[in-house]
């Protein structure tokens, strides 16, 4: 039994991806969830891990951090989950969108932190975050137009791309970005992923409000 160590569920859009992976595959974990900018937080995770941040995932006394690597670190050791497309092209495309989006947007992360529980529509969003936004949508469309023939996510199945880009549509959903045709519907196919209904009830039931990661309130 694995152990995924994660952060606060309504603003940590790292953990969500690899969280969100296993849980959609059917790898079974067991959940470690650490208060942002605490105490423990740093304790628990300086004993792990030398980066100190979340998420980690423990496989007994071997530990394996950061998203990416988790997911192809559970990929590799669970290859009937199917978390990559099988076929070949799909597959390189789907790790290429992911290693995008693992390195890349960062106009759009900084204008747009994640917030499951918040609706702010109406903020002023920078026009580097704008084109992140329009690179992400052309990103969905044109993907399920050449791959996703079979299913509702980006390559048809679920895989480990679309678990990258969830906290991508946790964002447009709580800052109201317009979306319509394909792109509301691949919106929707991941907001009603059951593994991310689950999150977003985990995160909605948070009492915890962290300062730092909401620059648009001073309270929940």
């Amino acid at each position: 039994m694995y152990t995924l160590i994660i952060g606060n569920k309504n603003y940590s859009s790292w953990s969500m991806r690899p969280w969100i992976a296993l849980r959609a595959a059917g790898v079974p974990f067991t959940e470690q969830k650490l208060g942002l900018f605490t105490e423990e937080f740093s304790r628990r995770l300086g004993a792990v891990t030398p980066a100190g941040l979340v998420p980690v995932l423990l496989d007994g006394d071997f530990a394996v951090w950061d998203s990416l690597a988790i997911c192809e670190y559970a990929a590799e050791r669970h290859e009937d989950a199917s978390l990559w497309p099988r076929d070949p092209k799909a597959r390189a495309r789907a790790r290429s969108l992911a290693a995008q989006m693992h390195s890349g947007f960062g106009a759009l992360r900084q204008a747009m932190p994640m917030n499951v529980e918040a609706h702010l529509p109406g903020i002023d969003i920078p026009q580097a975050a704008q084109q992140d936004i329009s690179r992400v949508q052309a990103i969905w469309h044109d993907t399920r137009a050449e791959f996703g023939q079979g299913g509702s996510f980006l390559f048809g199945a679920f895989s480990i791309a679309d678990a990258f880009f969830a906290p991508v549509v946790s964002r447009f959903t709580t800052y109201g970005i317009a979306a319509a045709g394909p792109v509301r519907d691949y919106m929707d196919a991941v907001l009603a992923l059951p593994a991310m209904q689950e999150w977003m009830r985990d995160a909605r039931a948070e009492a915890t409000f962290v300062e730092a990661d909401e620059p648009y309130r001073k309270h929940r």
